[in-house]
């Protein structure tokens, strides 16, 4: 059943503000060309969810085990289930955060931005059961954009919603159940979202779900979560012609600075040194797949399986990795995982200790710069990209470093692998594309 707020009457001069608020912003920006805002990492001293009194390495520690438990819910998300769409996992605490605006007048709401998931909802009033989250919930009854999905939208029927709900007054309700059985419920409708930094741009008509029902591990530091990927409901889809276009540049976590997330047609990734390999199609998923040919340390290659399980065959199999922001570390099959710790064991000369955590299998015994590390290269299908020792190693203790690649039963490629890239997505090409670059220079 959808939930409805009351209707109220709007004096003549509000509606004329509100036509004028919209004006304002499309006559003066025009097409969607680029347009910038913050990804603030959950750790960071802009971030809500900073705690001053914890060290570095505790916060490393921290999204480690945040990554562990997304994997979890990564299982439950993309293992097949008799030709089923699968139930999409939750962020799991999600390492970035967006801020964005909803409505008109417009009111700011902070998201987990993620790749993994596809709707954008925010927690509304009227609430019906909602966890508390620190900034006020979004009112839909003081925007003068706000209306309501039929039920016979495209929108309301779109895969993603799993349970489109309709009533007799044709709204169209939602029930987004994630992984973790944890959800989301309320009223699919549209919405003018604002986003940019210094040069801000307001898109009308974009589908969100306003949540009157929510239960499950969310923090009250969110108001709710900024779908990035590729359904039909993600902002990313949502933005129109010249818009299906992102790229984002992740600044290491031991710089004091906030990463970027680019939208619409300059945010292409393009010039000397750019890596692009195609998007992969995945059926009951609208996470990113792309391919992985295989890894090199010095002159050792390690190569993912090939179709059919024989190395005769020509090529590997399509679209075997997830590359994800949400997740810090980087997973691979177990056949892939030893073989390139092997060969890191051959050419690293330091002592081997234990990570008392139990999270890495590789860790060496390192004070300052006293260890040499090697690049790692990834083979792309399209090309190949050099990972620095940044990208797949992390001093966990003052002088302990570990490999941050694990063994696991599916590949994925986290935001420490991402780090010091350009990485731009066109949903259109159907492309992904790497840049080597200072991020922290980025502007």
């Amino acid at each position: 059943m959808a939930i409805t707020t009351k209707s109220r009457p709007l004096h003549s001069t509000l509606k004329l503000l509100g036509i004028l608020h919209f004006l304002y912003f499309f006559l003066s920006e025009g097409t969607l060309s680029k347009h910038t805002t913050h990804l603030i990492h959950r750790d960071s001293p802009l971030s809500p969810f900073y705690d001053p009194s914890s060290t570095h390495f505790d916060r490393l520690h921290n999204a480690f085990q945040r990554s562990l438990n997304r994997i979890n819910h990564f299982k439950s998300a993309i293992n097949p289930n008799n030709g089923k769409t699968q139930v999409p996992m939750k962020p799991a605490g999600g390492e970035y955060l967006m801020k964005i605006s909803l409505g008109t007048p417009p009111v700011e709401v902070i998201g987990i931005a993620d790749t993994g998931s596809d709707l954008i909802w925010t927690q509304c009033l009227p609430c019906i059961e909602c966890y508390k989250q620190t900034i006020p919930l979004f009112d839909p009854r003081h925007s003068l954009s706000y209306h309501t999905i039929p039920c016979e939208s495209k929108f309301c029927n779109a895969l993603e919603l799993q349970e489109p709900k309709c009533d007799h007054n044709t709204t169209c309700g939602y029930r987004y159940s994630y992984a973790d059985g944890s959800h989301t419920a309320g009223n699919l409708a549209s919405e003018t979202l604002t986003l940019g930094i210094s040069n801000p741009i307001s898109l009308p008509n974009i589908v969100i779900g306003c949540a009157h029902d929510t239960n499950g591990i969310f923090d009250k530091s969110e108001s709710g979560i900024i779908g990035l990927g590729g359904g039909k409901l993600s902002l990313i889809s949502q933005l129109g012609t010249g818009g299906k276009k992102f790229s984002y540049c992740l600044v290491p976590t031991t710089k004091n600075s906030t990463s970027k997330i680019n939208f619409g047609n300059d945010s292409v990734v393009s010039g000397p040194g750019v890596v692009t390999t195609p998007l992969v199609t995945k059926a009951h998923s609208n996470s990113f797949f792309i391919t992985l040919e295989a890894f090199s340390v010095g002159k050792e290659r390690i190569a993912f399986a090939y179709k059919g399980d024989t190395k005769t065959a020509p090529n590997v199999v399509e679209g075997n990795v997830i590359i994800d922001t949400g997740t810090t570390i980087t997973l691979l099959p177990s056949d892939v995982y030893n073989g390139v710790e092997s060969a890191l064991g051959k050419v690293i000369r330091a002592k081997r200790v234990r990570d008392p955590t139990g999270n890495f299998s590789l860790c060496y015994e390192s004070i300052g710069d006293n260890i040499k590390l090697p690049i790692i290269t990834a083979h792309f299908k399209g090309g190949d990209v050099k990972l620095q020792p940044m990208n797949t190693f992390s001093w966990v203790k003052e002088d302990m470093v570990c490999f941050t690649m694990i063994s696991n039963d599916f590949a994925l490629l986290g935001n420490l692998a991402q780090t010091n890239y350009l990485v731009g997505y066109d949903l259109e090409a159907r492309t992904v594309s790497f840049k080597p670059i200072d991020c922290a220079q980025q502007v």
